[in-house]
């Protein structure tokens, strides 16, 4: 995890740099905008200030994990997909989809399409799909063809929506074993 915390650091600064904002006044732009759901927000900042969308969706997503993190949300809160699908018992789970997420930004650009109970990420194919399959367990779901099963990574059987599933159940285990599989699935949707 160390290394995901320093690589998005990295693209942190980078941000600031190609934007010519400081990490701070593009928090403003986003507070001052009242908006509170990521996409909207992330679309915001493509269209107001021409970010990237690689470069946008890094900077919701650290905006409101901080937000998050600090006790200081918007009044009503964030009103993503993941409050409905991370809520109850599957609270806790909530982290280990983030640093998946903070995984595949790294990676480029891609859509992220809710669904009920999951999320399903797509470039110009789904590569994957995150949510919860039991209070104690999130299931990240992969496409991607040629890969040995092992433990970790059970193939599934064929004709349903994803090849491949694994797994976690602590945040330590998005570890760099995972995120080649998610950046072999991501390179195979491009």
């Amino acid at each position: 995890m160390a290394d995901l915390q320093k690589a998005l650091e990295t693209q942190l600064v980078n941000i600031e740099k190609r934007s010519g904002k400081s990490l701070a006044e593009l928090a403003a732009i986003l507070k001052s905008s009242g908006l509170n759901k990521h996409g909207e927000m992330r679309d915001y900042l493509k269209r107001e200030l021409g970010m990237g969308h690689g470069d946008a969706n890094t900077f919701v997503h650290h905006f409101l994990g901080h937000l998050e993190t600090t006790a200081s949300l918007p009044a009503g809160g964030v009103s993503d997909v993941l409050a409905d699908i991370y809520v109850g018992p599957k609270a806790a789970l909530r982290p280990i989809h983030e640093a998946l997420i903070e995984a595949i930004d790294l990676l480029g650009q891609y859509e992220t399409a809710p669904k009920k109970g999951y999320v399903s990420l797509r470039r110009k194919k789904q590569f994957a799909m995150i949510g919860p399959a039991t209070n104690t367990r999130v299931e990240l779901g992969l496409n991607m063809k040629g890969v040995t099963p092992t433990d970790r990574l059970v193939e599934m059987k064929p004709g349903g929506m994803c090849n491949y599933k694994v797994k976690l159940e602590k945040v330590d285990e998005v570890d760099a074993e995972v995120t080649a599989w998610i950046r072999h699935a991501f390179n195979s949707a491009g």
